[in-house]
Parts: structure tokens; C-alpha cells; sequence
């Protein structure tokens, strides 16, 4: 799809979801969900195991598909996806704190690490949208930019 996106005011394009610094930060969280339900008395909750699971993967899964969706507004549905998913992550983990199934250390560097992602992605989001609205200001103002700029590339 090649996205562009933004870093610092210095353009970069995005060539594979796994550019994505939320997808990253998504994937690593996912490895932490895993350990922690994976054992003791977490896994033997199969409910609340497959559905902190199923969440987790969600929110990269969303990610990845949003990227291919081919348009910017279908990919921020997707990303909100994602962020709700986060939000499920955070919920199931009381849960799990309730139940004594983690620590309070697990509890709060899980729930950080969803919050964060949950916050990548809403900057993301917003950086996308301000992006459409800048382009869809360009374009009514050049409504012909091939015409007026043959050989230039335009966003």
C-alpha cells in the first residue's frame, strides 16, 4: 500500500505492516499475554485464557489487515479495532488479578504495555486523518495536479 507516515515532521514511507511501530509494540505484548496465560492457573481458565488471547491477536491482527485495506479511513476503522481490543486486554486482566491468576507486576506491565499501544494507535489515527484532510484540501485546489505539475509525485 505504501503509506506515508509521519516521524518527527520527516516523511518515511510505510511499506509493510510490520513498519508499523504499533504493530511492533502490539506483537510484543502479545508475547507477554501468552507467558502469563499460559501457565499456572491462567491456562487452566480456559474462557478467560482464549479470550485475553483472542483479544490480544486482534489488536495486530487489525493492525495488518487496516494496512491492506487500501484506503486511509478503512485502515483507522481498523486501527479502532485495535484500540478497543487493548481496552479488552486491560479488562480481561483484572479479571485475572481478581482470580490471583497474576501478580501485581504482571497486572501493571501488561496493562502499560496495552496502554501504550492503545496510545500509539490513536496517534496514528489522528496523524492519518489530519493526512486525508490535507490531501483532500490539495486536491480541491488542484483539481487537475497532473496537468499543472506533470512530473511531479503528489502525496
Amino acid at each position: 500500500m505504501g503509506l506515508v507516515a509521519c516521524c518527527d515532521w520527516r516523511f518515511m514511507r510505510i511499506e509493510r505492516f510490520e513498519d508499523i511501530e504499533s504493530w511492533q509494540l502490539a506483537r510484543a505484548l502479545t508475547r507477554k499475554v501468552y507467558v502469563v496465560s499460559g501457565g499456572g492457573k491462567f491456562a487452566q481458565n480456559a474462557g478467560l485464557k482464549d479470550q485475553i488471547q483472542r483479544a490480544v491477536g486482534s489488536v495486530m491482527l487489525n493492525i495488518a489487515e487496516g494496512f491492506d485495506s487500501g484506503s486511509n479511513t478503512e485502515f483507522v476503522r481498523f486501527l479502532r479495532y485495535a484500540q478497543r481490543s487493548c481496552t479488552e486486554i486491560q479488562s480481561a486482566l483484572y479479571i485475572a488479578l481478581d482470580q490471583n491468576y497474576v501478580t501485581s507486576a504482571q497486572f501493571q506491565n501488561i496493562f502499560e504495555a496495552a496502554q501504550l499501544v492503545r496510545s500509539k494507535i490513536g496517534a496514528f489515527i489522528k496523524y492519518l486523518m489530519a493526512y486525508e484532510r490535507r490531501n483532500k484540501t490539495a486536491r480541491a485546489a488542484c483539481p487537475n495536479p497532473t496537468k499543472n505539475f506533470p512530473n511531479q509525485e503528489l502525496p
